[in-house]
């Protein structure tokens, strides 16, 4: 089966590239960033990289799951990534550079299966999610997703 072409965007953050990190592991930018879901993760390869919160129904619900591969503070994190109870799984790599004022950031979002309902979203997705991590990082506030 093929797959889809694999997602990857650039980003610049005005931080040094630990604050960079920070802001896509810690509990808290995460909370600010996906209106109050929430980052499980066991930052080892192996570990568990979930985001989690109350669905529609009061209950604890998984928007994404997924597995660590790679954990290199502050410049490498690799995870799968499934939608929900999708048994679709894709990869996402975060690689962050530490450039003279700024640091570089380079999200992969790749090995997509082609019929992926995800990879719509995440189309669409990621440019708003590191939108809003900039402004969250540089600013302290951010902006609601849409």
């Amino acid at each position: 089966m093929a797959q889809q072409t694999p997602l990857h965007f650039v980003f610049y953050i005005a931080a040094p590239s630990d604050k960079v990190w920070e802001g896509f592991v810690s509990v808290e930018s995460n909370r600010i960033l996906f209106m109050g879901a929430e980052l499980e993760a066991d930052l080892k390869p192996g570990g568990s990289m979930n985001f989690v919160g109350i669905g529609p129904d009061g209950k604890r619900t998984v928007y994404v799951r997924g597995e660590v591969l790679q954990a290199e503070p502050p410049t490498l994190l690799q995870y799968t990534f499934a939608l929900g109870a999708s048994d679709k799984v894709s990869r996402v790599t975060i690689e962050l550079t530490p450039e003279t004022e700024a640091t570089k950031v380079s999200v992969t979002h790749d090995q997509w299966a082609e019929d992926d309902g995800g990879y719509a979203s995440c189309t669409d997705g990621w440019p708003r999610i590191l939108s809003r991590l900039k402004t969250l990082i540089e600013t302290g506030k951010t902006f609601k997703p849409h």
